[in-house]
């Protein structure tokens, strides 16, 4: 098989920007190339923001974002392209991801709406483009995520002890490589996202740079417990989640029943990102050296990676980079990975994982039309 060249592209429920991998592949063998991160437009994050919160919108509105993701989306792949020195020419697909903006896995009409018109991508940049990845997993009765436990067990493997891949974006999820078992990946609940949205409500920073504001507060058990009675923690796997859940509104009828300095709620918080992780992981550990493998934005964040290995004594707890692969573009290089298996048309969902009922090649062709 030779090498080929694709581009993944991936925005999260932090909003935070579109993280873009240019990565070498050549028999499931994964290199990154280059990675650039591109700014979302502060006036596009709130539209985006107020109608996954659930404020009313309209087809209109839906039509123009998505028409707008798609343009920013191949400006993001036009820069990556850029920085790195290769050519449009010399991608075989890119693979994105969209941007979710509501997903509701479970009930009588089960649905994910991810916006970025992927027809655009495609003709803006030139290169054919593969998206809408998790309807069809859906279809055939799964969560449609997490997609990415597939992409850790390609690139990571499990000899005597378990390895456990833990994603921290808005939500936090995990994927669990055990010998000789099963995969199995869920999400544990929130990672950054209440703590991105305390923060900018309070210090009108994007996010707890350092932890700062949170170190200046006080840990509140009674506030801790109540988070933590959520439902969703108690669901059984297969599960998956976000911001139609964890939310300020959410947070905040919570909240009403409690007098906090807002430093005290941040604290709160981190313990709750940390608590609610930790809890899952320590369920799967096997063999005398199990690891904990941290990729995403919240690997930059010292207190909770510190409160992750102080509640998970028995784990080695570092970030991808240990091994080779970067922490910071993990999600994009995954769906790179993604793009690259339904190009080959390999399977690419674990149904032990979403619950689909069986494994098949997820994602829509988008062609250039070179």
């Amino acid at each position: 098989m030779t090498q080929e060249l694709y581009i993944g592209v991936m925005s999260g429920t932090s909003l935070d920007g579109i993280d873009t991998a240019l990565v070498s592949i050549k028999a499931d063998q994964v290199q990154l190339v280059a990675s650039h991160d591109y700014p979302i437009p502060a006036s596009l994050k709130q539209r985006l923001l107020d109608i996954s919160l659930g404020q009313s919108t309209s087809l209109v509105e839906i039509g123009e974002l998505d028409h707008l993701l798609g343009k920013l989306y191949a400006q993001a792949v036009a820069a990556l392209l850029a920085k790195s020195g290769y050519s449009a020419e010399q991608i075989t697909a890119i693979g994105n991801h969209g941007q979710t903006v509501f997903h509701q896995p479970n009930g009588d009409t089960p649905f994910t709406t991810q916006l970025g018109d992927a027809n655009i991508i495609a003709a803006l940049t030139g290169i054919d483009t593969i998206a809408d990845f998790r309807r069809k997993d859906i279809a055939l009765g799964g969560q449609g995520a997490p997609l990415v436990p597939a992409f850790h067990q390609a690139i990571f493997s499990s000899t005597d002890s378990s390895v456990v891949v833990l994603n921290i974006g808005g939500i936090a999820n995990i994927s669990v490589l055990r010998p000789e078992q099963t995969v199995i990946g869920y999400d544990t609940g929130p990672g950054n996202m209440l703590m991105d949205a305390w923060c900018v409500k309070h210090t009108a920073q994007p996010y707890d740079k350092d932890a700062e504001f949170a170190k200046r507060g006080n840990l509140s058990q009674g506030l801790l417990t109540k988070l933590l009675n959520e439902p969703y923690l108690t669901l059984r796997a297969p599960k998956s989640t976000g911001r139609e859940l964890f939310n300020l509104p959410w947070l905040e009828t919570i909240l009403s029943e409690f007098t906090l300095r807002a430093e005290d709620v941040q604290r709160t918080l981190c313990e709750y990102s940390a608590q609610t992780i930790a809890n899952e992981v320590k369920q799967f550990s096997l063999g005398t050296s199990p690891e904990l493998l941290v990729c995403g934005g919240g690997v930059h964040n010292p207190l909770l990676i510190q409160r992750l290995a102080q509640l998970l004594p028995d784990w080695q707890v570092m970030p991808t980079d240990a091994k080779g692969v970067d922490s910071n573009n993990m999600e994009a290089m995954a769906f790179a990975w993604l793009a690259y298996r339904r190009m080959h048309n390999l399977p690419s969902n674990l149904p032990e994982v979403t619950g689909a009922s069986k494994a098949v090649s997820l994602g829509v062709m988008y062609f250039a039309d070179k």
